[in-house]
């Protein structure tokens, strides 16, 4: 077994929201290159955006300012397309997050299918790995998909959260435990195979402990409800209490 620290947990907060509100409106304002630089300053660790292909919330330019102006890692996700490709490869951000997409999802609606794209998945994220960048691919928590994203020489996976969160939003604590029990198990298989594990989607004050805990996991993304939470207690101080809980979460699992 490949010995973890329990004590290093990244928070990787995702800007892509602030964006929405401002397209709302087609102004210059909120500016999502603004909240990264007070993610920053607020403990983030890192810095995730999405840039869709329908170009929803961020923009081009967006891209191109968080690359010159940021002071940590930005995580660039992208959809496995020869367009995203390209512009990950001009940019050469720290690290690239495969996620599926399609253009009628609110949001990712689930972890990228690996195991059937295998060998077009590992042609694709060739040149990005070969370009400096580290690649993680997006997943649920399946053993086949874990094992498929490991052939193909992704250095990290990180792992859907949204069953997990929504059963427990809903109140289906059965349910959404055996959700928890399955990303705990995977996140120590995909350790075991020598993969970085990051975790993320739909996570709140309410469901964060018990994934931050996990000590295979190595950083958090978290975004829709920050921002969200940012409009009733302002950024900085709802940053600093995800940090917080993140922080009392693995100190927690370190001691136990």
């Amino acid at each position: 077994m490949i010995p973890v620290n329990p004590t290093q947990l990244r928070l990787g907060v995702n800007i892509d929201h602030v964006a929405t509100v401002r397209n709302a409106r087609g102004s210059a304002y909120p500016d999502p290159i603004r909240a990264a630089k007070l993610a920053e300053k607020a403990g983030a660790d890192g810095i995730t955006a999405h840039l869709r292909e329908d170009r929803r919330h961020i923009s081009d330019q967006d891209i191109d300012r968080l690359m010159a102006h940021l002071g940590v890692p930005l995580n660039f996700e992208m959809a496995a397309t020869p367009e995203m490709q390209a512009i990950a490869l001009r940019h050469k951000p720290h690290a690239v997050c495969i996620v599926p997409e399609k253009r009628e999802e609110r949001t990712t609606e689930g972890g990228l299918e690996v195991a059937r794209e295998e060998n077009a998945l590992a042609h694709f994220i060739a040149p990005l790995r070969d370009a400096g960048c580290r690649v993680s691919i997006f997943i649920g928590a399946d053993r086949a998909q874990i094992e498929a994203a490991h052939r193909i020489g992704a250095h990290v996976i990180e792992l859907h959260t949204g069953a997990y969160c929504d059963t427990h939003a809903e109140g289906r604590f059965d349910e959404a435990e055996a959700e928890l029990h399955k990303l705990r198990d995977m996140s120590a298989l995909a350790h075991s195979l020598g993969l970085e594990v990051h975790a993320g989607h739909g996570l709140t004050y309410d469901t964060v402990k018990p994934v931050a805990a996990f000590p295979e996991v190595m950083e958090l993304n978290i975004g829709h409800f920050l921002i969200g939470e940012a409009i009733f207690r302002g950024l900085t101080p709802a940053i600093a209490e995800m940090r917080r809980l993140m922080d009392e979460a693995r100190g927690q699992s370190a001691v136990a």
